[in-house]
């Protein structure tokens, strides 16, 4: 459960943004592990988590598109009912806030993803490796 750079890129929120961000990316064999896309009705803001975050903070901030950079608790987690209920009361109790998260997994997939944006990653994630 490591704690890594996650990439928020601001983008106006119209066709081929989003594709072409991810062009850029893969060509410079830049692996995504990870994505969310929050939208507003002009732009969005999409999270990303690569292997080679800064060099790909540094080829989207060249396309004139602006990146934050954020530490992000990524946890491996059991896909089955009350897995995300224990997180969430854990940080709760140690009154941590989660400021957001996002997670996957299919159907029949043992495991699954969650990415925490926290306000104390180092601690939170000192929590959810006991």
């Amino acid at each position: 459960m490591p704690i890594q750079k996650q990439l928020s890129v601001f983008m106006p929120n119209r066709p081929g943004v989003l594709a072409r961000a991810c062009a850029i990316l893969s060509e410079a064999g830049i692996n995504i592990m990870a994505m969310a896309v929050h939208d507003t009705v002009d732009n969005a803001v999409v999270r990303f988590l690569v292997d080679h975050p800064t060099k790909a903070l540094l080829l989207l901030e060249q396309e004139e598109l602006y990146v934050l950079e954020q530490e992000v608790v990524v946890v491996e987690i059991d896909n089955e009912p009350g897995e995300l209920t224990r997180i969430c009361q854990a940080l709760a109790e140690a009154d941590i806030n989660i400021a957001y998260a996002y997670c996957t997994a299919i159907l029949k997939q043992e495991s699954g993803c969650l990415v925490l944006k926290t306000d104390q990653p180092e601690r939170a994630l000192e929590i959810l490796t006991r």
